[in-house]
């Protein structure tokens, strides 16, 4: 039986461009091509777990224009439950403005839109898929008391929260005791905890502080080194590694990651497995360009897997 895996979150639309170098302040540069692809953490996020094998219901918000539409009609066509995403009269949805440089990296640049009027009162009137999901998956793209609502939903429900801190900001405690699992990066880590976050020790040192807020599983997502993991209930500490390929784009990296994660932990994986098929499943994604059009599917992630374990 798929699992049911529920994400709340944001719904963009990315505008990219491709450059060869980040600019700098007050630099113009001119671009080579310009592209259009679905994107928005949450989404992404929703889309990753759906083409993982999950049964996913996206709770959002988006404009009534064609953007939103057209970012609706995708979701569907990856067997979305979309019945839950409120569609806003008069107000544009969200976008992403990307620029990506020759090795990969980018800056981005979000026009939140209909992002912003997800509301707690949306939640509640559809506290069903809360019910029936095996974990909730939530990031920072949609206002914080709708994201406090979604965790305080969860902890009724006896729902377990994956946080996914992105964009970097505070969190009070009051949200951060209610969830099971948070996936920062290293930056996200250093706001959270004011520890930057270089190497497997300051990492260690960073996932303390979380405990110490009141989170069971902290996992650190730190690039081509890996990612740190720390469970207290099983006691486990320890760097899990990633895979080394030549990105292309690494837009939605961490939210494939998140997105395979859940399904993985939802379908039973001990956390170390689903870290690494996580991995995987990112490590496909960076190789492409685009957000949602990079995420993998379970097909592709089990045969990556199986070729690097030989």
């Amino acid at each position: 039986m798929m699992k049911k895996i529920v994400v709340v979150g944001s719904s963009n639309t990315d505008l990219i461009i491709k450059v060869p170098e980040i600019p700098r302040p007050g630099e113009t540069l001119l671009g080579g091509e310009f592209m259009t692809f679905p994107g928005g953490k949450g989404a992404n996020q929703a889309v990753a777990a759906a083409r993982a094998g999950g049964d996913v219901v996206f709770i959002a918000s988006v404009g009534d224009d064609s953007y939103g539409a057209e970012a609706i009609k995708g979701y569907r066509l990856d067997n979305i439950n979309t019945e839950n995403i409120k569609v806003c009269k008069g107000v544009p949805s969200g976008i992403a403005m990307i620029t990506i440089s020759e090795r990969g990296e980018n800056a981005i640049t979000v026009a939140s839109g209909a992002n912003a009027e997800l509301t707690p009162a949306d939640l509640e009137e559809a506290e069903e898929p809360f019910l029936e999901a095996d974990f909730m998956l939530i990031q920072l793209e949609t206002p914080l008391e709708t994201v406090q609502k979604a965790v305080e939903l969860c902890t009724e429900l006896d729902t377990r929260v994956i946080l996914n801190p992105a964009p970097a900001a505070d969190l009070p405690d009051e949200i951060l005791e209610k969830v099971s699992i948070i996936t920062p990066n290293e930056t996200e880590a250093e706001r959270l905890t004011g520890i930057s976050v270089t190497d497997e020790l300051t990492a260690a040192e960073a996932a303390d502080a979380l405990h110490k807020r009141g989170i069971e599983t902290v996992i650190i997502t730190m690039g081509a080194m890996g990612a740190f993991l720390s469970d207290r209930t099983t006691g486990t500490r320890k760097m899990v590694p990633g895979f080394s390929v030549e990105a292309v784009d690494t837009t939605a990296a961490g939210d494939v990651f998140n997105g395979q994660l859940a399904v993985s932990l939802a379908e039973g994986r001990q956390l170390e497995r689903a870290i690494v098929e996580a991995h995987g499943a990112a490590a496909l994604s960076v190789q492409k360009l685009g957000a949602q059009s990079s995420i993998p599917r379970r097909e592709e992630t089990s045969n990556y897997l199986e070729e690097q374990s030989k």
